[in-house]
């Protein structure tokens, strides 16, 4: 009789209200602030398929542990005091933030900029494994490593003798990889690791309470930190494909960096956080970004550059990453270069792309010509389109681009790895570093002009009604894409 009560036209109605109901009140009493297609998704999934989707929301249904907060203007703390001569050099090297970045990172809660001992980036896959495992063997007392990605082959092999050598001189090794990215990970793998006395952890493990709806919130953030002083970090994971090839086929192009100093503490006290977070039993109060690290400054010195460590994900309770971009689009005064392998963006950031290309900002966006997803390939046409009818430039690279870079205005960089994507902007646990440095941004753009040299201009065309009707449906799931 239950079952029959349940399937009558009272009973479904019952259930699709109560349905509704829980979306609304965790999603208002949370502050889970959705983009209206994710939210028009959600409500129609509600109606049609109650059953299925009410689980499926209290599975991954979260998007944020923090309320926003609510600061006026005149309460956003000021910048650290600088001495008269040092305030002097910094503007006349072109080193420090632009004052509308400064102050919006200000009020987002995040570290400021901060003068680093060097820099040094590694375009080819050789090279940033050889940082990684320079990076790994500098470590004295801890080191941290983070990846979304950890495989089972000959670079994981080459990284695991690295952390033997560590915890053999007595360092402190403590590994992160998510649940989901890492996936395909041997369990093998992970406990002869332990074995060798290496602390791992997984980020949001699949078999949880499934009433904590993390399931949809990974951890894509890619750093390793050798006792607080010196960060390896970018967009490759532990994994052939980005260093030294899969298959026969060569290494992804991809984009990573060595910073010594004190972004590395700051990267370091993200770490801690994310390894507490792991588990993901802790309460909503608790799961919240790291204190703003303030290590202890460097003396001015020739040969520093400017960095700083700018996170994002569901432990901020604004979405940082978006918010810079989408700032940037309406500061911009020349030229915008990004660089993604993927690129879903939301409507908000692809209005404001689209506004800077008809005032004259110079947009170009390089992407792979086809990336290791296909959906996502098939969801990005739509924003193509309409960037190339603004007048974006817009090339394609034949093989396959892992590498996430913004450049604007020949001022300031981005690097790190968000991709420009729905699910990067909003969804996941993401990091980038911010280079002020002329000479960082100088060889930035030379690497982009490097790469645009060997790609194709992307030709845009209209589409056929069901290719058209596709993408929609495409984009409208971009969220977990």
């Amino acid at each position: 009789m239950t079952m029959i009560a349940l399937l009558s036209g009272l009973g479904h109605t019952i259930v699709v209200i109560a349905s509704l109901l829980v979306y609304m009140v965790s999603t208002r009493i949370g502050h889970q602030r959705r983009h209206p297609s994710a939210a028009l998704a959600w409500v129609v999934a509600m109606v049609t398929f109650p059953y299925a989707a009410l689980p499926l929301f209290l599975l991954i249904g979260s998007r944020k542990f923090l309320r926003p907060v609510q600061r006026h203007a005149a309460l956003v703390p000021a910048p650290p005091p600088w001495g008269e001569a040092e305030e002097l050099l910094a503007e006349e090297a072109g080193t420090t933030p632009p004052p509308w970045v400064a102050r919006l990172l200000r009020a987002l809660d995040l570290p400021e900029a901060m003068r680093n001992s060097s820099v040094q980036f590694q375009a080819s896959g050789e090279d940033a494994l050889a940082a990684l495992l320079a990076t790994i063997d500098s470590a004295r007392e801890q080191l941290a490593l983070s990846t979304y990605v950890l495989a089972a082959d000959a670079t994981g092999e080459q990284v695991a003798q690295a952390l033997q050598r560590c915890v053999a001189r007595g360092v402190r090794v403590r590994v992160l990889i998510d649940a989901i990215g890492s996936l395909q990970t041997p369990r093998t793998l992970l406990r002869d690791w332990r074995g060798m006395g290496i602390a791992v952890r997984r980020f949001m493990p699949l078999l949880h309470n499934p009433l904590y709806g993390r399931l949809n919130l990974r951890n894509h953030r890619k750093l390793v930190v050798a006792d607080a002083r010196r960060l390896w970090s970018g967009g490759r994971n532990v994994a052939d494909e980005y260093f030294i090839g899969k298959n026969g086929a060569a290494p992804w192009v991809d984009l990573g960096f060595v910073i010594e100093g004190p972004l590395a503490a700051q990267a370091l006290a993200q770490f801690d956080a994310d390894w507490r977070a792991a588990p993901g039993r802790i309460h909503r109060k608790k799961h919240r970004a790291p204190a703003v690290v303030q290590p202890e400054a460097l003396a001015p010195g020739p040969g520093q550059m400017w960095a700083q460590w700018i996170p994002s994900g569901p432990d901020h309770a604004d979405d940082t990453l978006h918010a810079l971009l989408l700032s940037a689009a309406f500061q911009a005064r020349e030229s915008i270069v990004a660089v993604t392998p993927y690129f879903v963006p939301d409507d908000a950031l692809l209005a404001a792309w689209t506004l800077a290309c008809r005032r004259g900002v110079r947009l170009r966006l390089l992407l792979p010509r086809r990336s290791n997803h296909r959906l996502a390939d098939w969801a990005r046409e739509r924003a193509l389109r309409q960037l190339a009818q603004a007048g974006a430039e817009i090339q394609l690279l034949p093989g396959m681009l892992h590498a996430k870079c913004v450049i604007v205005d020949g001022e300031w960089a981005l690097s790190g790895s968000l991709n420009l994507d729905a699910r990067s902007l909003f969804l996941n646990y993401e990091a980038m570093a911010a280079f002020y440095g002329q000479t960082e941004v100088q060889w930035l753009q030379a690497w982009h002009e490097k790469l645009q040299a060997g790609a194709e201009p992307y030709v845009s065309r209209r589409p056929s009604w069901p290719r058209d009707i596709f993408e929609g449906m495409v984009r409208t799931v971009g969220f977990q894409l």
